[in-house]
């Protein structure tokens, strides 16, 4: 069935504009990089330009073209090479009414090292944007990558592209963007857990399935299921070692009533020898990661 609910070319242009601007001020591109388009009729979409900033555009700019590539109105501007990869999505998938495509830096890193964001270990990510690929390298511009995204545009919300960047789609241009911004923060916590901390619990198959259950419930039918754990490890809680009041060895006993007199000693001490502490720990976290930073590297 067809989409009859459009936006008007004006509220779409004024959309384009907004995402653009916000991919700039976000670092989401540099320079010229990057396209946006925008759904109006069901063969018709408004993009952004080649060869223009997406921080700096104006109405003036953006192109009106068929989803055949003929274009209807541009103000003497091209549409980008990279249109055709929209233009698959929104052949592919007949729901999606916007597609951005941008240069994160943190998920370009993870599309150059060719490793999907898929890790069960954020219930955010897992439910309003769900796993995503990562595709083999092809050449930007040409008809590889439209043909390489093709068998994911149905089933996932986004890809990485091998070498290259992030796409993402959505119902609406802003959920699409809203999917690239959630696609960089999943990113960047997979990067802290796996490559500074070195460690993350991973949530089980039941955990999994509870968020796949509210995620269905959201309406969500895209995003795929990420690889998870056989059994929960994050059922413990983890408390903090720094209470003031606490001394070594009588966790859970407060300063004693009989000694009111030394209380304030007492939490003079304690604090100086926990912020200490605190301090080494923080200066011991700070140079691992530094260390673990200049590996990386």
């Amino acid at each position: 069935m067809l989409n009859t609910n459009f936006p008007t070319d004006y509220e779409a242009k004024q959309a384009i504009l907004e995402v653009g601007r916000r991919m700039y001020t976000k670092n989401f591109v540099a320079a010229n990089d990057g396209n946006i388009s925008c759904k109006v009729d069901n063969d018709i979409i408004w993009t952004t330009p080649t060869g223009v900033s997406k921080g700096f555009m104006d109405e003036d700019m953006l192109v009106k073209m068929r989803l055949d590539g003929t274009v209807l109105s541009s103000g003497g501007l091209k549409p980008s090479s990279e249109v055709k990869m929209h233009i698959r999505v929104y052949q592919e998938n007949p729901e999606v009414m916007g597609v951005t495509h941008a240069h994160p830096t943190i998920c370009t890193s993870f599309a150059i090292a060719g490793i999907g964001l898929d890790k069960a270990i954020y219930s955010e990510a897992l439910v309003n944007l769900g796993t995503v690929p990562c595709i083999h390298y092809e050449t930007p511009g040409t008809q590889g990558i439209p043909d390489s995204i093709a068998p994911y545009c149905k089933d996932y919300n986004a890809v990485l592209l091998g070498n290259h960047g992030a796409l993402s789609w959505g119902k609406t241009l802003m959920e699409a963007f809203f999917r690239l911004e959630a696609m960089e923060h999943y990113a960047m916590v997979l990067m802290y857990t796996g490559k500074i901390l070195g460690k993350a619990n991973e949530l089980s198959f039941d955990q999994v399935q509870e968020l796949l259950n509210i995620r269905t419930n959201m309406g969500i039918t895209t995003g795929g299921i990420p690889r998870c754990a056989a059994k929960a490890s994050n059922l413990k809680d983890v408390v903090s070692e720094y209470t003031p009041f606490i001394k070594p060895g009588q966790a859970n006993v407060g300063i004693s009533q009989e000694q009111p007199s030394n209380a304030s000693s007492y939490y003079a001490s304690s604090k100086e020898g926990s912020d200490q502490s605190y301090k080494n720990d923080i200066e011991l976290i700070t140079q691992a990661v530094i260390k673990r930073l200049r590996e990386v590297n």
